[in-house]
């Protein structure tokens, strides 16, 4: 197919575009990663570079030096990670599938009431008492999967609607007259049709509990039951508090010294490391629902 002269122009565009955008999002990830390999003092005095005048591996050093801590908190938030993502998207969907049907009894109340609880909560405080006092998930495992991300009214009303515009009726209506149940509808069709939608969700809610700080910093102060986040954020505030006192204490002569800012640049490059390795395997699924929602004769 050979392209007019328009056309070639077009292309050529939209590529410079594409790589421009790339490059956006591609760039501050390196930068991020030089940052945390350069000498401390070239840090503070030059300030950020992509090549930088001397490198230093310190912050890795310190990391590593606490390389048992930092592995059981890795290990901690694969487990809440995995079981979160996985129980969010069967309730997600459960609740979703049946709000889709047109022909549910109450569907505009049940929607509303989704719809509701985006806009009104009880607040913080009521919140932890709730439950520290009557779940008591307090330095429990359950202290980084109940609370805020487990189940999300915004999540629920974009699979109802995937389901809704993407799901012919017609596939419905013949499944109920071949004999099919709801939940056999539910698992023979409106899962494998709304892989895309369960995907993207899933993404979004294994980003949550893996970047997840707030509830490790609400319900949980023992050091054993620190995810990668609670730990880093807890390995800053120390460092920080060490810089900020350098005559705190005995014994604290060498780790005074310790950098500042590029180990916040080498916490955040390990936290983000895993889900820059696991993304890329779900992009294939983004834009498998484009043929979805027509009915073939």
């Amino acid at each position: 197919m050979v392209l007019s002269k328009g056309e070639k122009a077009y292309q050529v565009g939209i590529n410079i575009v594409l790589i421009i955008v790339t490059l956006i999002m591609i760039l501050p990830i390196v930068l991020l990663f030089m940052c945390s390999i350069t000498d401390e003092n070239t840090l503070i005095n030059n300030g950020y570079s992509f090549f930088p005048a001397k490198f230093g591996l310190t912050a890795y050093q310190y990391i590593w030096q606490n390389a048992g801590t930092v592995f059981r908190a890795y290990g901690l938030t694969i487990i809440v990670t995995v079981i979160g993502t996985a129980v969010t998207l069967v309730l997600t969907s459960l609740i979703a599938y049946p709000l889709s049907l047109k022909n549910l009894p109450g569907r505009p109340f049940f929607n509303f009431y989704v719809f509701f609880t985006m806009l009104f909560s009880g607040g913080l405080v009521p919140a932890y008492i709730m439950w520290t006092t009557i779940f008591n998930i307090k330095n429990t495992i359950f202290a980084y999967l109940l609370p805020n991300l487990l189940l999300s009214a915004y999540n629920i009303i974009l699979v109802r609607t995937f389901f809704m515009t993407s799901i012919p009726d017609a596939l419905y209506e013949a499944a109920r007259i071949d004999g099919a149940t709801y939940f056999t509808i539910y698992r023979k069709i409106v899962l494998p049709m709304g892989k895309p939608i369960m995907v993207t969700i899933g993404l979004f809610a294994g980003l949550g509990f893996w970047n997840d700080w707030t509830n490790g910093l609400y319900y949980v102060n023992r050091s054993q039951m620190f995810t990668i986040q609670v730990l880093l954020n807890r390995m800053i505030q120390d460092i920080q508090a060490l810089a900020n006192n350098p005559g705190g204490g005995a014994g604290t002569g060498g780790l005074v010294n310790l950098p500042t800012v590029s180990i916040r640049m080498a916490i955040a490059f390990v936290a983000i490391l895993p889900i820059l390795i696991v993304y890329p395997f779900l992009q294939k699924y983004f834009a498998s629902g484009i043929a979805l929602g027509a009915v073939k004769g």
